[in-house]
């Protein structure tokens, strides 16, 4: 009888194998422990008869979990690949920010708005995680950071290079900012560091201080029969630092427990969508639209520089994620006037800026603050200004000036009134030679005809203009110091210019020559950063 069961069993264990073939589908992932749930791996079906297992030769299999991360702090710490860095320099930084509480705290909420986008991002291109934690040491998650050498943004890129990864900066956004072009042109740069040096801890140092200086530190090394590795090269202290701080970070992160920290819970779910802007639309009322606080617009957009958002240059925007909705709906539903009360113009010929104001319909202290124009310049043709838009204009403001808007300045030539003596058998012709003026000038500044000659020892006034460093200076917070320029050599018998005009003399002001330096505003920088 227990033969005939034994049988009944093996025959029945058959065809269930036989079953799972015969129609040429693929077997449950529980047919198959090793397949890890994903139903991808073979079948393994039985060559001879079944015989029953011993005791101790059944073994467990590994399964792969299928649970989603709890939070987007399980999900980096799934994500981690680089190499350890052991060294007193990472104790000292980990002791540093664990004395320090009340900054990671700061610092790490204001991170949720962002770092699902960087860790979505690192996945897809399945670079480390541990890349996240970045711009905790580069800008304490701030996409309004500003160094000392003109890095900008969460990634602290310096102008030239983000010029250099296509992130686009004129008068009316800088991309260094923008929350995704940022992120994905650090993350380029990251892995073409990586794909030069082969080594993570390499490819940051580099990041931090130019893929040229660690070239050569390494070439040194090379010669000198030395080791290449991060920790045996030779590099600025900021540098030396570098890593092992990522390295503390990533340890809290890893054990907080370990280090008494405490980091907030942010959700494993994206925190913004991308909202397609099709009108100029204000600032403001873009975050009355989504029903959002000015600030949480701001920290989401943080790209612009002026008050009014330009389709053409800023196609999109990013809105919290449950705020998109509201906003399409709201945008779609406005009818309370235009959607920017602020538009460009570009300047039709080189004009001061109190020309400008009363044209543009502004007082020139507001031009001046709006559009970031310094003292005693003129604005050149060309140039681009932020506006008040009237209710006529409907057309938004075309794509080549949103994405080429420039402003450029030249100096005013400032001049002094000054009092000459003439000399003997002077006349205005023979002073407006001397002072390379024009001689219906000098006329008219002493209410004489241009015929006129001067008796000796009369006070001749005459607008002679300051020296041209002076005006290179003004804007600059340097205090000048006010010379003339120097004079002609009189002839004999006149008396020189005199050196200053007296207390409260008028002060003209006349636009330059076309021939004057210009100075226009600088859009690039220094060729690389100064610790990168």
């Amino acid at each position: 009888m227990k033969f005939f069961a034994a049988t009944c069993l093996a025959g029945s264990l058959v065809l269930a194998g036989c079953a799972g073939t015969n129609n040429g589908s693929a077997p449950s992932s529980s047919s198959n422990p090793s397949a890890g749930g994903t139903g991808s791996a073979a079948p393994v079906y039985p060559r001879s008869a079944l015989s029953p297992l011993a005791n101790g030769q059944a073994q467990s299999q590994s399964v792969v979990t299928l649970a989603p991360p709890v939070d987007m702090w399980d999900r980096i710490r799934r994500g981690f690949k680089m190499p350890n860095l052991d060294s007193d320099l990472v104790r000292d930084r980990e002791q540093w920010y664990a004395s320090r509480p009340d900054y990671i705290q700061r610092m790490t909420a204001r991170s949720d708005k962002y770092i699902f986008h960087i860790v979505e991002e690192l996945e897809r291109r399945n670079m480390p995680t541990e890349l996240a934690l970045l711009p905790y040491i580069e800008s304490a998650f701030n996409p309004q950071a500003v160094s000392s050498a003109r890095a900008a943004g969460m990634w602290q890129f310096m102008p030239a290079t983000g010029t250099d990864f296509d992130l686009k900066q004129n008068i009316f956004r800088d991309d260094r900012r923008d929350v995704v072009a940022s992120t994905r042109a650090a993350l380029d740069y990251l892995q073409k560091l990586y794909g030069m040096f082969g080594d993570w801890q390499l490819a940051l140092a580099a990041y931090n201080w130019g893929e040229g200086s660690v070239s050569r530190a390494i070439a040194k090394n090379q010669r000198l029969g030395l080791p290449t590795t991060y920790s045996d090269l030779t590099m600025p202290a900021e540098t030396r630092m570098y890593v092992p701080k990522l390295q503390a970070v990533k340890n809290i992160v890893a054990n907080p427990q370990a280090f008494n920290a405490e980091l907030p819970v942010i959700a494993n779910h994206p925190y913004f969508q991308t909202v397609t802007l099709t009108r100029d639309l204000d600032v403001e009322l873009a975050a009355k639209l989504a029903d959002v606080r000015l600030d949480d617009f701001r920290a989401l957009n943080p790209a612009g520089h002026k008050p009014v958002l330009l389709a053409a240059g800023t196609p999109q925007i990013l809105l919290p994620w449950d705020n998109a909705a509201v906003f399409q709906r709201n945008f779609d539903a406005y009818t309370q006037g235009q959607y920017a009360s602020w538009t460009a113009w570009v300047v039709p010929t080189t004009m001061t800026v109190a020309d400008a104001a009363q044209r543009s319909g502004m007082s020139e202290a507001d031009l001046r603050a709006l559009n970031s124009v310094p003292p005693r310049m003129l604005i050149k043709a060309g140039s681009t200004l932020i506006v008040p838009r009237g209710a006529r204009v409907k057309e938004d403001v075309a794509a080549v000036v949103a994405d080429e808007g420039h402003l450029s300045f030249q100096p005013e030539i400032v001049t002094r009134r000054t009092t000459v003596k003439a000399g003997r058998a002077d006349n205005v012709a023979s002073i407006a030679r001397r002072y390379n003026l024009k001689p219906a000038a000098v006329a008219e500044w002493n209410d004489v005809q241009q015929n006129h000659a001067f008796k000796r020892g009369y006070s001749v006034v005459v607008y002679l203009p300051i020296r041209a460093s002076v005006a290179a200076r003004v804007g600059t917070g340097v205090r000048p110091v006010v010379h003339t320029m120097a004079a002609a050599p009189a002839r004999r018998g006149s008396v020189p210019v005199k050196a200053a005009a007296p207390r409260g003399a008028n002060v003209a002001k006349v636009p330059a020559s076309s021939k004057q330096q210009v100075v226009r505003e600088k859009r690039g920088g220094t060729p690389a950063k100064k610790k990168r």
